[in-house]
């Protein structure tokens, strides 16, 4: 669902997209959310505890400097071209960041007798492409109207998404 939500916030920035777009921000999603938790079944349950210690930082700091930069953006009116926003360092950010949480998962399903790995990956893989493939056209029909604030609105989820996870991950709120 943070892939989702993120890639609303993509469409909201973008505004007009074309198929390509979503093809680029659906892979960047789904391959991240499958990969993750193929690393952490290999990684295996020795390192759990190094692992859930931290993800929800890492999180933290990667969307919330893309927010905080989003944020700024908008704030400064700074244009910028729709290719641009799919940067790969961009993408690479934020497909880590809603997608660190998912490594934990894979160390968990180290541990559950009879999991089939490649299975549930792939489900993941495919499930989250077709949900960010979406949440960025549904992001677009409303940012064609609205795009003035649209990336203002997408920076404030982005922290809000980071800060979220922070604090769940700490057990300061259980949403």
């Amino acid at each position: 669902m943070d892939a989702f939500a993120v890639s609303v916030c993509k469409g909201l920035a973008l505004g007009k997209i074309k198929p390509h777009h979503m093809i680029i921000v659906g892979a960047w999603f789904g391959i991240f959310q499958g990969v993750m938790p193929l690393i952490g079944y290999l990684i295996g349950s020795a390192f759990n505890e190094y692992i859930t210690a931290i993800d929800h930082w890492i999180a933290f700091l990667l969307l919330g400097f893309i927010g905080v930069k989003m944020i700024v953006e908008a704030v400064n009116n700074g244009d910028e071209d729709a290719d641009g926003s799919l940067r790969i360092k961009t993408m690479f950010l934020l497909a880590v960041a809603t997608s660190i949480d998912a490594l934990s998962v894979g160390v968990t399903f180290s541990l559950i007798d009879g999991v089939n790995i490649y299975i549930s990956i792939a489900a993941i893989a495919v499930i989250t492409f077709l949900l960010a493939a979406s949440g960025i056209k549904i992001g677009s029909v409303f940012g064609v109207k609205y795009r003035g604030k649209a990336e203002l609105i997408g920076g404030l989820i982005l922290v809000i998404i980071g800060l979220k996870i922070l604090l769940e991950d700490l057990e300061i709120i259980s949403l």
